[in-house]
């Protein structure tokens, strides 16, 4: 299947009529409101809803807003729904209600270069998991030693903490680089500083689309159900903050101040045909937690580093989403088994996507092993951390049959800390 814009089609395209990927964007300073990526464009999707062509199966009009929440929570029967009708519309041969209306398509259609993206949807509540099973391994023998990398729930449980939806930014947002407590090994008392060990953390995010009762569990199938889309997901991490804080309760300061997401969420049925299975159990789930069927992706993921004044960015980690020990809807499920309710809008980081080989490595921390391995950049300049000025950017695509199924790219630049003095 191919489109009637052309550049939909070109074979490296992360938008051809395949994907479809929802965002927010407003141009020429209107109003925020919902589009959809194909090609280089941006349909607008308001504007087709006021001109009939698309129904979504609410009383309201919903692609009007500058979020997509109001859609999200009208379920799965909705969002096919609408699919089908941007499919038609767009495909070659199909309905030409829109490619040959003259009138309507330079206002349904708005170019990817004039338009200004937002954030895709309200996060409603933000909850981080550890679920990469490399990256746990890593970090738990760097911070442990490998006897104590893994802890006892770990093989048993998605780990997770709850975050903050406060900071959560769409790609494009610069980043401060944040200040907190630290305390050097050797130092008898902690001292107040920019935070001098400032990481990435290539992850998956998971955005929850109809929402669960609260006291209700849910099965793997139902959560699967319940999950909108994807999209790329950089989690901020201060590590000289974090390894002061994090004990007992875990994560706080070091992942509060920041966490980046791209712009176009990709939905669940754009990867229906990428769906593989998580990797063999080391232990036996608990039967809630036993999937029905394929609940991870075949996402090829990157992450590249530019530092200010260099020419071109340098390619850090290059792994794939099915790395993750625990899927989506496996995470989805344990979040609400003991009775949390879970919202239209609720964000969950995949956690840390790491392969076997350290060019799969999607951290610093672990691509430096806890910085005593310095990485050298293509402009010559060597990291053990990322520096002020430094641009991180995060990119993924599922890769079909001459076509692949694009999140575009999540991009952020650190900036130096503010001037405060205690």
């Amino acid at each position: 299947m191919t489109s009637w814009i052309e550049s939909a089609n070109a074979p490296h395209c992360h938008f051809p009529i395949q994907n479809l990927p929802y965002g927010v964007f407003a141009k020429d300073g209107e109003e925020p409101r919902c589009g959809v990526a194909i090609g280089d464009m941006v349909v607008d999707m308001a504007v087709l809803e006021s001109a009939g062509l698309l129904k979504a199966g609410g009383t309201t009009t919903v692609f009007d807003k500058p979020a997509l929440n109001d859609f999200m929570e009208l379920g799965m029967a909705a969002w096919d729904s609408v699919r089908d009708q941007l499919t038609s519309l767009l495909k070659k041969g199909g309905d030409t209600a829109l490619s040959g209306n003259e009138t309507l398509m330079p206002k349904a259609l708005v170019p990817m270069s004039a338009a200004q993206m937002f954030m895709p949807f309200k996060v409603a509540e933000y909850t981080d998991f550890y679920a990469g099973k490399q990256h746990a391994l890593n970090v738990g023998t760097i911070l442990r030693g490998a006897e104590n990398a893994l802890p006892p729930n770990w093989l048993h449980i998605p780990i997770g903490y709850n975050g903050r939806a406060s900071t959560i930014v769409v790609s494009g947002t610069d980043v401060i680089r944040p200040l907190g407590q630290t305390k050097a090994p050797t130092a008898q008392v902690p001292s107040f500083n920019p935070c001098a060990r400032l990481d990435i953390e290539l992850e998956m995010g998971t955005v929850v689309g109809t929402p669960s009762q609260m006291g209700k569990p849910i099965t793997v199938q139902e959560a699967d159900d319940m999950i909108f889309g994807y999209v790329l997901l950089n989690d901020w991490s201060a590590r000289d903050i974090q390894g002061w804080e994090y004990q007992p309760l875990g994560p706080f300061q070091a992942k509060a101040f920041a966490t980046s997401i791209s712009p176009w969420v990709v939905t669940k049925a754009a990867l229906e045909a990428f769906r593989t299975n998580t990797p063999a159990r080391e232990k036996v789930l608990l039967p809630y937690l036993n999937e029905p069927g394929p609940m991870i992706y075949d996402i090829e993921l990157q992450a590249h580093m530019q530092p200010e004044g260099a020419d071109k960015a340098t390619l850090l980690c290059h792994t794939n989403y099915n790395r993750m020990y625990y899927s989506a809807a496996q995470q989805l499920t344990h979040h609400a088994i003991g009775g949390c309710k879970m919202n239209t809008g609720d964000l969950l980081g995949s956690g840390t996507i790491s392969g076997p080989d350290k060019s799969e490595y999607g951290s610093l921390m672990e691509l430096t092993w806890g910085g005593k391995e310095p990485i050298t950049l293509d402009s010559g300049e060597t990291r053990t951390f990322i520096e002020d000025g430094d641009t991180l950017t995060l990119t993924g695509w599922a890769q079909g049959d001459g076509f692949r199924i694009g999140f575009g790219e999540c991009v952020g630049k650190i900036l130096p800390s503010p001037d405060f003095k205690v």
